[in-house]
Protein backbone atom coordinates (compact mmCIF):
# COMPACT_ATOMS: atom_id res chain seq x y z
CA UNK A 1 0.00 0.00 0.00
CA UNK A 2 0.87 3.29 -0.78
CA UNK A 3 2.04 6.24 1.47
CA UNK A 4 1.67 9.13 -0.86
CA UNK A 5 -1.06 11.64 -0.50
CA UNK A 6 -2.43 14.80 -2.37
CA UNK A 7 -3.78 17.92 -1.31
CA UNK A 8 -6.14 18.76 -3.16
CA UNK A 9 -7.50 22.90 -3.77
CA UNK A 10 -11.02 23.48 -5.66
CA UNK A 11 -11.87 27.20 -6.21
CA UNK A 12 -15.22 28.31 -7.75
CA UNK A 13 -13.75 31.23 -10.04
CA UNK A 14 -16.55 34.00 -11.38
CA UNK A 15 -16.68 34.76 -14.87
CA UNK A 16 -15.28 37.74 -15.02
CA UNK A 17 -11.98 37.01 -13.12
CA UNK A 18 -11.40 33.57 -14.93
CA UNK A 19 -8.18 34.52 -17.23
CA UNK A 20 -6.70 36.89 -14.43
CA UNK A 21 -7.19 34.14 -11.97
CA UNK A 22 -5.71 31.38 -14.62
CA UNK A 23 -3.00 34.00 -15.69
CA UNK A 24 -1.99 34.79 -12.14
CA UNK A 25 -2.22 31.06 -10.73
CA UNK A 26 -0.08 29.12 -13.34
CA UNK A 27 2.76 31.72 -13.13
CA UNK A 28 2.60 32.61 -9.49
CA UNK A 29 0.49 30.67 -7.24
CA UNK A 30 1.21 26.71 -8.43
CA UNK A 31 5.03 27.29 -8.50
CA UNK A 32 4.83 28.91 -4.96
CA UNK A 33 2.75 27.06 -3.38
CA UNK A 34 4.38 23.82 -5.05
CA UNK A 35 7.92 25.40 -3.39
CA UNK A 36 6.73 26.42 -0.03
CA UNK A 37 4.79 22.92 0.67
CA UNK A 38 7.96 21.04 -0.60
CA UNK A 39 5.16 19.03 -2.80
CA UNK A 40 7.22 16.55 -5.00
CA UNK A 41 4.38 17.42 -8.35
CA UNK A 42 1.53 19.48 -8.56
CA UNK A 43 -1.13 20.06 -11.31
CA UNK A 44 -4.54 22.18 -11.97
CA UNK A 45 -7.51 21.86 -13.96
CA UNK A 46 -10.63 23.10 -14.93
CA UNK A 47 -13.84 21.40 -14.79
CA UNK A 48 -15.41 20.48 -18.03
CA UNK A 49 -18.87 20.36 -15.80
CA UNK A 50 -18.35 23.23 -14.41
CA UNK A 51 -16.65 26.42 -16.07
CA UNK A 52 -16.11 28.16 -12.72
CA UNK A 53 -14.53 25.14 -10.81
CA UNK A 54 -10.87 25.27 -10.50
CA UNK A 55 -8.66 22.09 -9.20
CA UNK A 56 -4.94 22.11 -8.19
CA UNK A 57 -3.43 19.09 -6.88
CA UNK A 58 -0.53 18.82 -4.82
CA UNK A 59 1.59 14.94 -4.62
CA UNK A 60 3.17 14.05 -1.44
CA UNK A 61 5.49 10.99 -1.12
CA UNK A 62 4.31 10.37 2.54
CA UNK A 63 0.85 11.34 3.92
CA UNK A 64 2.38 12.82 7.23
CA UNK A 65 3.94 15.71 4.65
CA UNK A 66 0.62 16.43 3.54
CA UNK A 67 -0.98 16.50 6.78
CA UNK A 68 1.51 19.11 7.86
CA UNK A 69 0.35 21.58 5.06
CA UNK A 70 -3.13 22.87 6.61
CA UNK A 71 -1.01 24.00 9.57
CA UNK A 72 2.03 25.30 8.21
CA UNK A 73 2.98 28.96 7.92
CA UNK A 74 3.29 28.41 4.52
CA UNK A 75 -0.04 27.66 3.81
CA UNK A 76 -1.36 31.17 6.10
CA UNK A 77 1.23 32.67 4.05
CA UNK A 78 -0.48 31.84 0.63
CA UNK A 79 -4.28 32.22 2.26
CA UNK A 80 -3.38 35.33 2.95
CA UNK A 81 -1.45 36.03 -0.64
CA UNK A 82 -4.69 34.73 -2.22
CA UNK A 83 -7.37 36.99 -0.38
CA UNK A 84 -5.09 40.33 -0.84
CA UNK A 85 -5.56 39.36 -4.23
CA UNK A 86 -8.77 37.90 -4.91
CA UNK A 87 -10.62 38.72 -1.57
CA UNK A 88 -14.06 36.83 -0.98
CA UNK A 89 -14.97 36.37 -4.63
CA UNK A 90 -13.33 32.65 -4.94
CA UNK A 91 -14.11 30.64 -2.35
CA UNK A 92 -11.99 27.46 -1.74
CA UNK A 93 -12.18 23.93 0.20
CA UNK A 94 -8.74 22.03 1.00
CA UNK A 95 -8.78 18.39 1.57
CA UNK A 96 -6.09 16.11 1.70
CA UNK A 97 -6.57 12.35 0.25
CA UNK A 98 -4.29 9.39 0.90
CA UNK A 99 -3.16 7.64 -2.65
CA UNK A 100 -4.60 3.87 -1.94
CA UNK A 101 -3.76 2.46 -5.43
CA UNK A 102 -1.92 3.79 -9.00
CA UNK A 103 -1.29 2.28 -11.96
CA UNK A 104 0.68 3.78 -14.95
CA UNK A 105 0.20 2.82 -18.41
Amino acid sequence: MSDRALFIVRATVPEADRAAFDRWYETDHLPDAMATFGASSAWRAWSTDDPAVHVAVYAFETTEAAAAVPSSPGLERLIGDFEARWGNRVPRTREIVRVVQAIEA
